[in-house]
């Protein structure tokens, strides 16, 4: 009998341009996903930032994978800084964080109580970005 290593949990954090379409959203996440080789059920939960709360994309995202929808505020989501594979001055002057799909992802993973890490680094697709994060 084989030992099945346990699945890890994965946290995803986007971010989007205003009225992004969750197809486009969806997308990127599958090719994210398909791209790592990782299993779309190890997916636990999307977080963005606060602004983003009623995105209709994101919503919907979250509605059609059954999955929490959290969002940070900017001051929470720029406390991960250090852990970013990047920092963009444009993000940061819009936002008041240097990141808000690597930001979001590793806020999202230290919900967990272990120390987040970045898994995915920031990946884009028409006005989208998405990170996955992991707890330990």
């Amino acid at each position: 009998m084989r030992d099945l290593a346990p699945q890890p949990a994965l946290y995803a954090g986007f971010g989007c341009r205003r009225g992004c379409p969750v197809e486009t959203l969806a997308v990127l996440l599958r090719q994210t996903l398909t791209h790592h080789a990782l299993p779309l059920s190890a997916l636990k939960a999307i977080a963005s930032i606060e602004p983003k709360a009623r995105e209709p994309g994101l919503l919907a995202l979250a509605e059609r994978l059954g999955l929490p929808f959290i969002c940070f505020d900017s001051s929470h989501l720029s406390s991960f800084e250090a852990l970013l594979s990047q920092r963009s001055a444009t993000v940061y002057a819009q936002t008041g964080c240097w990141g808000v799909a690597e930001s979001a992802a590793l806020a999202l993973a230290g919900r967990t109580g272990a120390t987040p890490r970045l898994h995915v680094p920031r990946q884009g697709l028409g006005g989208a970005t998405l990170a996955l994060a992991m707890g330990g």
